[in-house]
């Protein structure tokens, strides 16, 4: 694609050089850079992209985007306001505008948003439309499944990511929207027809300094279908939320708004819920007809996961009654109360809360199973919020029988000081703290006792431990499958 091209409609405070050039490519990482790339010098948390650019011509760029004028260079030197913003239109430029071409569904909250988007996919497949996803979980193209180094990729990337969809041949994509790339703008010039919210809870407060930053970053979501002139979008909410209110009153005039939860103004609405081992069932209410919800996924959190996950596939045209039946052959969504097959006279769960809500959540939908004991491991991770490690405690205090404190990814943090953050939220002795995680997950199962629930928390679909320097392969349901392989006779005794 020719420079002058791939630049029209940019913002643009300056240009140094020849716009007469042919672009192969464009790249935000000096390291990927190869002849005729656009490389565009975006600032990061730990580096400064702008410090890259002798090294991106180096390797053959034929042109900057940068925020500040460079040292003279034999590239074109193309100065933005912001860019961020200017790679997020440069992608969307250089790619066509892929989302345009896909039904989009996007999916914000603190919790629930990789169950709802699973859901999402789920739903729209059993009804033979081709889904992509890009969420926390992994990506998925197509038939193709691939790594997903963070919730929302950056915006080249995620360009790039909705231009294989098409290719592959999916009508929709459901995306997991972080408030980390709404806030950096990553999915700017993403076009969506839905955007779901699921709740707002504490996380992140480190990032966004408040509740109140951290609120305005999801809204960026339904700004966007606000604005957006290409496509009638619409919006589907949790009433039950306060926030998620808050964004009715804000959006409900300009949006089409559909709301979900089980009180009486949801127009989806859950009632007459039951939680059971193999899953749970409820009554919806929605669109004047009344329907026998069975999901094959324990507790109530996941009500609303599924209610959001109907209402947005209802709002792209899918048949309600169509997508409820589908709904009773859910999959097992990866490390969201994940159970380990134990074959024991116990219970093993994997789940991914790592919030104060979202440990709350589950420890209680555990306690609706009526165990004889909740044996909980948790952690927290380093170099995040910190506000929240003694509100897990509290929580692990309160509703799990006992508790055993470990390292979740302690990063570049002392695991031990990590450790006593969480320490502090406990006011009874009824947990342990045993740093090595693998050796808490054997305390744990070792302890268990028939009808006992051991709940693993913290990393959920997580296949890594990561540390300051480096990062260890560690998944959870493979270190607890492993130690009920490898010690049948002490648990059996022990269970017995």
């Amino acid at each position: 694609m020719q420079l002058a091209d791939l630049i029209q409609g940019l913002s643009v405070k300056s240009i140094h050089g020849s716009i007469d050039r042919e672009v192969t490519g464009i790249r935000y990482d000096s390291r990927r850079v190869t002849s005729g790339n656009l490389f565009v010098a975006v600032r990061g948390a730990s580096f400064d992209g702008h410090s890259f650019i002798e090294q991106a011509v180096g390797q053959g760029a034929v042109a900057v985007v940068e925020e500040q004028p460079a040292l003279s260079h034999r590239a074109t030197a193309i100065v933005v306001p912001d860019s961020r913003e200017a790679l997020a239109q440069l992608a969307a430029t250089f790619f066509g505008y892929p989302s345009r071409n896909l039904r989009m569904i996007g999916v914000t909250g603190t919790n629930g948003k990789s169950t709802t988007t699973f859901l999402i996919k789920h739903l729209l497949e059993r009804a033979n439309q081709s889904t992509g996803l890009i969420g926390t979980v992994q990506y998925e193209v197509g038939q193709r499944l691939l790594p997903a180094p963070r919730t929302t990729p950056e915006s080249l990337d995620l360009q790039e990511l909705l231009s294989q969809c098409v290719s592959a041949g999916c009508r929709n994509v459901v995306v997991e929207v972080s408030s980390h790339a709404l806030s950096q703008g990553r999915a700017n010039q993403m076009e969506f027809d839905v955007g779901a919210f699921t709740n707002l809870t504490r996380d992140h407060l480190d990032f966004h300094h408040g509740m109140k930053g951290y609120f305005e970053a999801k809204a960026r979501l339904f700004e966007s279908l606000r604005k957006n002139r290409n496509k009638e979008g619409k919006a589907v909410i949790n009433v039950d939320d306060p926030y998620g209110q808050q964004l009715v009153a804000r959006f409900g005039k300009d949006l089409p708004i559909i709301t979900y939860g089980m009180g009486a103004r949801a127009e989806f609405r859950a009632s007459d819920f039951k939680v059971e081992m193999n899953g749970t069932s409820y009554c919806l209410d929605a669109k004047d007809k009344s329907y026998f919800v069975r999901l094959p996924l324990i507790g109530r959190f996941n009500i609303y996961n599924s209610l959001a996950a109907l209402a947005a596939a209802n709002a792209v045209g899918l048949d309600l009654r169509t997508a409820v039946l589908a709904l009773a052959k859910a999959p097992q969504i990866p490390g969201r109360l994940e159970a380990v097959p134990a074959k024991r006279k116990f219970q093993v769960f994997v789940d991914y809360a790592h919030t104060d809500d979202a440990l709350m959540n589950v420890v209680k939908t555990c306690r609706d199973l009526n165990p004889n004991r909740l044996i909980l491991v948790f952690g927290c991770g380093g170099n995040r919020d910190k506000t929240k490690r003694p509100l897990m405690g509290s929580v692990a205090d309160q509703f799990a029988d006992y508790a055993f404190i470990t390292s979740d990814n302690p990063r570049k943090e002392d695991p031990e000081s990590i450790i006593r953050d969480v320490e502090a939220g406990f006011k009874n002795k009824n947990y342990e703290k045993i740093v090595d995680r693998k050796e808490a997950i054997g305390r744990a199962i070792a302890m268990a006792q028939p009808r006992d629930i051991v709940l693993i928390a913290g990393k959920g679909h997580e296949k890594f431990q990561e540390f300051g320097d480096h990062i260890v392969p560690f998944d959870d349901v493979e270190i607890a499958g492993r130690v009920l392989e490898e010690h049948p006779v002490e648990l059996s005794r022990h269970g017995s």
